[in-house]
């Protein structure tokens, strides 16, 4: 096409765009409906063979990763509210993995229920059953916070009736309201400084830990990733000869 011919059909475009950038149509959403779908077993009744074959090696290769035994659950650990042995245990290993950050254990561990999603089953543990407990991409922040705020924090665990702690106690209300706090069995000092190993979701305020952004420092960084540091936990104690374990031991307690 020459140039003429292609100024000429430009010009000729450009014409056909004003005209219908010039119609003021108004439309009106008068209903909305939705419903979910599950992806489930049942999409499989008649899979694409062709996708199957062009798929299969890599199948495989991620089996062998996702399937690969890394320790021993000693007992079946879930996660619920005030106090559960699946939250214990993580709260546990991000409050000792602050060694990573400021070379050794904070003083307080913090994990929201929420962040847990799968329990952790009696038996051989695998690559995807950690996948399947800790599917986020969350990073171990170690925060520096003052008694006071720490008390502050206190309160916004008791508001939630509960979250996985370590290295604290909490005795609540049914009500969500903080009775008693103590850090390693002492009151907290206001004017002295605490670490809290928590997550970089909870370090943000969600989840109504509104301490957090209160507190004197933060440090959270991006390599840690809190599933990664569970594998490692995992896998420490099985080459310990040891399996994974924990137990309610009064962290969090409601009073009536």
């Amino acid at each position: 096409m020459n140039r003429p011919y292609l100024k000429l059909f430009s010009s000729a475009a450009l014409t056909l765009l004003l005209l219908l950038t010039s119609c003021h149509s108004v439309y009106e959403v008068t209903n909305v409906t939705g419903e979910r779908i599950p992806i489930d077993s049942t999409w499989d009744a008649k899979p694409d063979a062709e996708a199957v074959t062009l798929l299969a090696p890599y199948k495989a290769q991620m089996d062998s990763i996702m399937y690969h035994v890394v320790g021993t659950a000693e007992m079946s650990m879930d996660r619920f509210r005030p106090e559960s042995p699946l939250a214990n245990l993580v709260a546990d290993v991000l409050r000792e993995s602050a060694v990573e950050v400021i070379g050794k254990p904070a003083d307080v561990g913090l994990m929201n229920v929420g962040g847990i999603r799968s329990m952790l089953t009696e038996g051989p543990i695998t690559v995807e059953q950690i996948y399947e407990i800790l599917p986020f991409e969350n990073s171990l922040c170690v925060l520096t916070m003052k008694g006071s705020v720490l008390k502050i924090l206190f309160e916004n665990v008791a508001a939630r009736l509960g979250e996985g702690v370590s290295g604290i106690q909490l005795k609540i209300n049914k009500d969500g309201k903080l009775l008693e706090g103590t850090i390693g069995g002492k009151p907290v000092v206001d004017d002295q400084l605490y670490t809290v190993a928590t997550i970089d979701y909870l370090a943000d305020g969600n989840d109504g830990m509104t301490a957090f952004p209160q507190a004197e420092k933060r440090e959270c960084p991006d390599a840690l990733v809190l599933r990664g540091l569970f594998m490692k936990y995992v896998e420490q104690q099985t080459a310990a000869g040891k399996k994974i374990t924990s137990r309610i031991e009064g962290r969090v307690t409601v009073e009536n």
